[in-house]
């Protein structure tokens, strides 16, 4: 009754009306019934065969599989062709088993607990972690692809990943969002209780993250872990979230089975019809403990005394076909030996395997794609561009239809920007613009999302331009070249959980394209910690699943204060093994487009976070040429340009540094050599901190044989990367900082001026 669009309210009215419900023919209540077969066979076969091993069992809310095959059924009957399944533990393995047919033996195979086949380094995942796809050929005889991400231990952070996979499945591969439906299965304590889930829907119906509905489905157990609803929410229902974007809600008895497809049958119509998210509650109990191993009398006697004596789902709907005449009890017990025998066949032969093998879960998506491994040669590749070609794209990207009205201010950006060009002086955001138009008309699309990114957060990107009159809007690199690629650009809710588990899931279904999440601060990152931690981080070590999302983290100390002075740098470098990302603070336009470049033109997909400058964007000498950026490459190492030949063997010093604090220690070194000072120190720029480029660094130092190395940076001794030269520079004997601090920066401009030059006076007071 809350939905305010009578049309809408009336389609659904309609559509509930007992009159206009469809009727189950005993083909469907037999389909219904074989998948509550399945799932309380395997689920009691498990029980027995591996006993106090967690599985999170699904016992209490079996209806799950029946609704989740009439979802596949009755959405291949209204155009779907792709369904991608975010859930975490309870039911996941019955999930994976009967909806996406991963064979027993697999899931035994695991949990046997056997090494895995992908060589040592390799750590995987639990059981109940791991995602899968295959193709079926649904009832109807047509064709899907259904999918199921892998998700941690973090109930709900597989949610936005979902969104993710599903828009760019809908951008990249069908173009319709009727083909693609996102299928979130929650619980009831995790869907009231976990903040990414108001981001979710509150994203739902935005241009740059919808993607056309998503059908909810909780697995209500009437408790969490051990915590009883009562102390569990606060709203009557543990769905109320959906109200606040009048998303409609089934409150529906999980005993019910035939009430249970009903409800999921209308839901997934009105999801194809509305393209707006959908709720279903399934209401039941949880048979066991959170997991198997623990005891629910100790925290809800009452409750598991009425559970023991409750039967199940298949035994109630058993009575109901035997009564109807749809089936008999002999039936339904050769039904039941059937999966049985296949269970106890699947058994067997897993005991004959050694391994267990991790596929990646969007595996044909990706086949295009290697593995890269520690110590891979192919870190490097030519990433310049033609440079007549490049001349075109910049006379494109500086230019305005004459017949529109932009802001005065605009034409003068615009302006400027053909200046750069003309003058061959291209500043941070006309680099960073350059290497998107050359990925554009290359064939690679590029995606950038985040708070205010269609501007930038200082003002320098300007990618969306909006005339004076009518605000309509332009993207002027998407006017390159006839048949390019496009750049989707999109200004985000103010969400970063949300929003880059969004993105990380956008990066892996399009791993041909660069998908890119800016901060509006660096620090702000640490609201979207657990996709760091739990995907960005560690996905392809535990699920074999490559991602190649890229972070734009502003950073650097300016006297702004704790907030918006560090990216947190030293999170990502403690984050970083076996190649695992990369982490990189580069401090030329040329740099920082080799870098974009380098990071789609490889063959295989790494994760990229980019501690981008604030300062350099308009800063003098933080310019590139045109050759530069058509000719070069990334480079990791820049060493100083002023210890050419002869002057490298005066150097008593080498300070390594990264980022804007390099320019921060140049402006110095000029002002004391105006001074008559000696110059004995050399500036070298580490500008990817990870994987550490030993071989590149160590053809620098090379130069300057009996020099001492150091560290020099502008974060507290306990952040910034001072930890990670430690353990990874070679040789560094010294390292200069702030002193060790609680917190990044001090709030005062003064506070902050004191201890900045601070640092910058004892590198220069080495001799």
């Amino acid at each position: 009754m809350y939905i305010r669009e009578p049309e809408r309210w009336n389609w659904f009215k309609d559509h509930i009306e007992l009159a206009n419900r469809p009727v189950l023919s005993d083909a469907e209540k037999k389909q219904i019934f074989k998948k509550l077969n399945q799932a309380t066979v395997f689920e009691e076969f498990l029980q027995k065969k591996f006993v106090g091993q967690k599985r999170f069992s699904v016992e209490g809310g079996e209806s799950l599989l029946p609704a989740l095959d009439a979802i596949v059924e009755r959405g291949s009957e209204l155009g779907a062709k792709e369904f991608i399944i975010g859930m975490a533990h309870r039911g996941r393995l019955n999930t994976l088993a009967h909806i996406l047919n991963k064979p027993y033996t697999d899931i035994f195979e695991e949990f046997a607990g056997k090494a895995y086949d992908h060589g040592e380094d390799f750590d995987g995942d639990v059981k109940y972690h791991m995602g899968y796809s295959t193709d079926i050929v649904a009832d109807t005889g047509l064709p899907v692809h259904i999918t199921l991400a892998p998700n941690p231990s973090h109930l709900e952070a597989v949610d936005p990943v979902v969104e993710g996979i599903a828009r760019a499945r809908i951008d990249r591969e069908h173009k319709s969002e009727d083909a693609v439906v996102p299928i979130l299965v929650h619980g009831d304590a995790a869907v009231a209780g976990q903040g990414v889930v108001y981001e979710l829907v509150q994203m739902a119906e935005l241009d740059g993250y919808r993607a056309g509905g998503t059908i909810h489905l909780v697995v209500n157990n009437q408790v969490g872990f051990t915590t009883n609803y009562l102390d569990a929410r606060t709203s009557i229902y543990c769905t109320d979230v959906a109200k606040a974007t009048h998303c409609p809600v089934f409150h529906v008895n999980a005993d019910d089975a035939e009430a249970v497809v009903t409800a999921v049958r209308i839901a997934l119509e009105y999801r194809q019809r509305w393209h707006r998210d959908v709720f279903i509650d399934l209401l039941g109990y949880r048979k066991y403990g959170h997991n198997e191993g623990d005891e629910p009398k100790f925290t809800q006697p009452k409750l598991y005394k009425a559970i023991q004596q409750h039967p199940n789902a298949r035994e109630l709907y058993l009575q109901q076909l035997v009564s109807d005449g749809t089936i008999d009890r002999a039936a339904a017990d050769g039904m039941r030996a059937e999966v049985e025998g296949q269970l106890d066949t699947a058994m067997e032969a897993a005991k004959s395997s050694d391994k267990i093998h991790v596929t990646n879960f969007l595996g044909k998506l990706w086949s295009d794609y290697r593995l890269k491994q520690t110590g891979d040669d192919a870190m490097e590749v030519w990433t310049g561009f033609d440079r007549e070609r490049l001349g075109r794209l910049a006379e494109a990207l500086c230019s305005l239809p004459e017949d529109k009205n932009y802001f005065r201010k605009v034409k003068k950006l615009f302006k400027d920007r053909r200046a750069m060009v003309e003058g061959d002086r291209l500043d941070w955001g006309l680099g960073e613009l350059l290497a998107y138009g050359t990925l554009l008309v290359e064939g690679h699309p590029v995606r950038l999302s985040g708070q205010d990114v269609e501007r930038g957060t200082f003002s320098h990107r300007h990618a969306v331009v909006k005339t004076e009159d009518s605000e309509e809007e332009r993207i002027p690199l998407n006017h390159l070249e006839e048949g390019q690629e496009q750049l989707s650009v999109y200004n985000s809710n103010l969400s970063e959980y949300g929003v880059m588990g969004f993105d990380f899931g956008y990066a892996y279904g399009t791993p041909e394209g660069l998908t890119i999440w800016e901060a509006q601060f660096g620090d702000f990152n640490n609201g979207a910690q657990i996709i760091i931690d739990q995907f960005l981080s560690a996905g392809e070590d535990k699920w074999n699943a490559p991602n190649g999302l890229t972070l734009f983290l502003p950073h650097g100390y300016e006297g702004m204060g704790s907030e918006h002075s560090s990216g947190r740098m030293e999170r990502y470098l403690q984050l970083c093994a076996q190649d695992n990302m990369q982490v990189a603070n580069p401090t030329t336009p040329a740099n920082h487009f080799h870098l974009l470049r380098r990071q789609v033109l490889r063959p295989f997909r790494k994760p990229l976070v980019v501690f981008t400058p604030k300062k350099l964007l308009r800063y003098p000498d933080a310019v590139s040429t045109m050759a530069e950026l058509a000719e070069g490459r990334f480079q990791p190492v820049i060493d100083d340009p002023q210890r050419g030949g002869s002057s490298a063997e005066h150097v008593t010093h080498v300070v390594l540094c990264s980022g804007k604090f390099y320019y921060d220690l140049l402006e110095e070194r000029k002002k004391r050599v105006q001074l008559g000072e000696m110059d004995t120190i050399a500036l070298v720029r580490l500008e990817q901190l990870y994987p550490f480029p030993t071989a590149e660094l160590g053809s620098v130092l090379d130069r300057y044989d009996g020099a001492h190395l150091c560290w020099a940076q502008e974060e507290p001794a306990n952040m910034g990367g001072l930890a990670h030269l430690h353990r990874c520079g070679p040789g560094v004997t010294q390292y200069f900082s702030r002193p060790a601090s609680a917190s990044p920066a001090a709030g005062s401009p003064v506070v902050h001026a004191e201890r900045h030059q601070a640092i910058i006076d004892s590198v220069f007071n080495l001799g």
